[in-house]
């Protein structure tokens, strides 16, 4: 059977194909418009990363300098504070760029340990002994080792903008097997660091804490190479299975596999087979999910782990990314030494993050004998002007690696302020004071 057409027809026909074609076009324009936008805004992001990383390295120097001649507590306490706020602003610009298949334990020993160390030094002063000969040779060290940090972060920044090739590129070729100049940029980084002082202070990063074995992998059995991809798969998600590449490895007091997909860092214990920590980097630019709707993402990534009896503590959305801090809770009894940070992105709800080094290191069996004192006597002793709300008892960490029993108090000031107070259920002797700071964008206790 034939088929004929009206002129009419074919011209209406005509016309509906030059539209189509007009409408695909504007489409493909539109598209490529905001795909070259996107890019554009991750070049912009790195480099600012890069940049700010650069200018806290700065602001460390100088700062450990004045340190070295500050006689008062009171400038002490001043020069501490601003150390641990460049050295969160270091860590956060770090957090922010792609170099999860670099070996970076130096930066991130002395981006931990500076700020650290100083608020250490700084309770000292508070308590009037003056800093002692060795303390500022430290402070020396520790500020050749943010010169040094500057000078190499300022050179990778000039070579980035100076390079045709864009930012974004460019951090994608730095696990080649050709290399790239950023790789060489950070192992230079490794390397002006590997001077630094061993430091040895009342404090979380001191150099005897971070040098004590895990008890969760101690006496743990050892695990082979695919039985850890499986659980690093688990991690990042069961589509990287196939995509995942091994890498060395890290040593250390928590030998581990490390594996990167694009994206995505997973490093598992070589004993135990434990997520020790995971990663992935990409540009948050909204936020469309609230706090409490992250914090369900948190839970159910936990669930999906397998990891039970966590307790959500604290949390702060930062950049369009919630960070939740979960502690372990045992038969009841919270312990703030075995933690879980998980961090999930505020416009799909993807997790980004979780660390559970914290929890490896501290995590063990616990035989809690009956308290000295009964929570009636320790809510007792709560200061006048604070009326308690709660009543609980907590494992809290203390600065010489020890732990200690407590009773939790959570109390309201006459001044409105929620404050946590812990008192040894042994002694009902005051260990603790926290404030916790409650606002739109998270829970934190400081």
């Amino acid at each position: 059977m034939k088929t004929s057409f009206s002129r009419r027809a074919l011209i209406r026909f005509a016309s509906f194909m030059i539209a189509l074609v007009a409408v695909l076009g504007a489409s493909n324009i539109i598209y490529m418009s905001k795909l070259s936008r996107l890019e554009n805004a991750v070049d912009s992001g790195y480099a600012a990363a890069v940049e700010n990383l650069a200018q806290s390295a700065d602001r460390i120097s100088s700062v450990l300098e004045k340190g070295r001649y500050a006689a008062s507590p009171e400038m002490m306490s001043r020069l501490s504070n601003s150390l641990t706020e460049c050295s969160a602003e270091a860590k956060a610009a770090l957090q922010s760029l792609p170099v999860w298949g670099l070996e970076l334990d130096n930066l991130e020993k002395f981006l931990s340990q500076v700020g650290n160390y100083a608020s250490a030094l700084s309770e000292r002063a508070a308590l009037g002994e003056e800093l002692e000969t060795a303390d500022r040779e430290n402070l020396e060290k520790l500020r050749l080792c943010a010169d040094s940090l500057k000078n190499s972060v300022w050179q990778l920044k000039g070579r980035l903008l100076s390079d045709d090739l864009t930012v974004s590129e460019l951090f994608k070729g730095i696990n080649s097997e050709a290399g790239s100049f950023i790789a060489d940029g950070f192992s230079e980084i490794e390397d002006g660091l590997s001077d630094m002082p061993k430091l040895i202070y009342d404090g979380p990063f001191s150099d005897h804490i971070l040098d004590r074995v895990p008890l969760m992998t101690k006496d743990a059995e050892a695990i082979d190479l695919e039985a850890a991809r499986e659980k690093a798969a688990l991690a990042l998600g069961e589509e990287s299975y196939r995509a995942l590449e091994c890498e060395a490895g890290e040593e250390g007091k928590m030998p581990s596999y490390c594996f990167y997909c694009d994206g995505g860092r997973c490093a598992i214990s070589k004993n135990g087979g434990y997520i020790v920590y995971c990663m992935k980097s990409r540009a948050v630019r909204d936020s469309s999910l609230t706090c409490e709707e992250a914090c369900g993402y948190a839970d159910g990534y936990l669930a999906r782990l397998g990891i039970e009896n966590m307790e959500r503590t604290y949390y702060e959305c930062y950049n369009n990314v919630c960070t939740i801090n979960y502690a372990y809770s045992d038969g009841g009894v919270i312990c703030y030494t075995d933690l879980i940070k998980v961090a999930v992105a505020l416009d799909n709800g993807e997790v980004l993050g979780y660390d559970a080094r914290g929890f490896l290191v501290n995590h063990r069996e616990r035989s809690f004998g009956e308290p000295a004192i009964g929570e009636d006597e320790a809510i007792s002793k709560a200061a006048e002007g604070l009326e308690v709300d709660g009543c609980r008892l907590a494992v809290i960490p203390t600065d010489a690696v020890e732990e200690k029993l407590c009773y939790e108090l959570k109390c309201r000031a006459d001044n409105g302020r929620n404050v946590l107070v812990y008192l040894n259920a042994d002694t009902g002797r005051e260990e603790d004071i926290l404030i916790l700071i409650e606002s739109d964008t998270g829970v934190l206790a400081e």
